[in-house]
């Protein structure tokens, strides 16, 4: 199979320093920042500046921006490159979140039943901006208004330099068994830039026959990278065709050690240790100490206390 490209989806509240950190070592061709309102960069907000925080470390790495105010948008763009010590790759336009306060706002999936809007944005963040401007959409705001063609479309005519495509739409969630990877297709087949493939890729087989069915330029990872940053290694495996042994618990439980160890780092300790606590949990799923250790991260409150904990599990793996 020809090379393709392996994304770090963009995760709110997941796909932060740390996580980028973890599954670019392990992979990951780009990775993507967690979502960053337009509207809190035009208010000058200075924890919206610090979410936007790249280092050198996850690079290549794109900047994803969301908001409905084409103006607000460019100002935006123009502010956090001119603002970054490290340079964004590409600045990714947020056309897919599917939360109820995102969509309230206008914001995020809301903009695939806008498609002037939509083109007005991107029109907007391409002439101001120094990188490529990419675009994640869903497949439409429900099943009676699949567009994601027509935007794709609408992208690329407006100097988009590729789109990633999420297979459901907004009504869909995340729900089980709703991708429609014939959507993800007809984008590939509407337009000639790249597209990624979101949704449901699990595993390396999930990533090879995505892209077999798609035809698509490469594969976004989002939910299967939860405790999971070894799935980039497995789907580069996956695609060149070569064995792949996947981490064993004792190197799950180190790569959880790794990861508590740089939300301290890049978050402080107490925000490191309170974010800590889902990546863990994440991580641990099942093994034998899973329950007790779930219950056991829930009431740390050092990092001490969480190494304790993992210097217990990893104990218990080598006995």
């Amino acid at each position: 199979m020809e090379e393709k490209t392996v994304v770090l989806a963009p995760m709110a509240g997941v796909a932060d320093t740390a996580m980028r950190t973890l599954c670019a070592k392990r992979g990951a061709d780009l990775t993507v920042t967690e979502m960053i309102s337009a509207a809190a960069v035009c208010h000058n907000d200075k924890k919206t500046y610090k979410l936007a925080e790249i280092t050198g470390v996850e690079t290549p790495c794109a900047l994803q921006i969301f908001g409905h105010d084409p103006d607000q948008i460019a100002y935006a763009l123009t502010a956090l490159y001119g603002a970054a010590k490290v340079k964004p790759c590409a600045f990714d336009i947020n056309m897919g979140c599917p939360v109820k306060k995102v969509v309230r706002g206008g914001d995020g999936s809301a903009l695939m039943r806008d498609p002037a809007l939509a083109e007005k944005i991107i029109s907007a963040a391409v002439k101001v901006s120094p990188v490529p401007v990419t675009v994640k959409m869903r497949a439409g705001f429900d099943k009676d208004s699949i567009n994601a063609a027509q935007i794709a479309r609408i992208a690329e005519a407006a100097g988009a330099s590729s789109v990633c495509v999420h297979g459901r739409t907004r009504e869909d969630m995340y729900k089980s068994g709703a991708v429609r990877r014939g959507v993800i297709a007809d984008v590939v087949s509407a337009v000639k830039i790249p597209v990624i493939a979101n949704g449901d890729v699990f595993s390396g087989a999930d990533a090879v026959s995505m892209i077999n069915e798609t035809g698509a330029a490469g594969v976004a990872v989002g939910r299967g990278a939860l405790g999971n940053p070894f799935i980039f290694e497995e789907i580069k495996a996956a695609l060149a065709g070569i064995p792949y042994s996947p981490p064993t618990d004792l190197q799950r439980t180190e790569a959880a050690r790794e990861h508590l160890r740089l939300l301290v780092l890049t978050k402080g300790e107490r925000s490191g240790v309170l974010e800590a606590r889902k990546h863990l949990a994440w991580y641990l799923k099942g093994m034998r100490f899973a329950s007790w250790a779930r219950q056991t991260v829930n009431t740390a409150s050092t990092e001490a206390d969480m190494i304790k904990i993992l210097d217990r599990i990893t104990e218990g793996l080598l006995q």
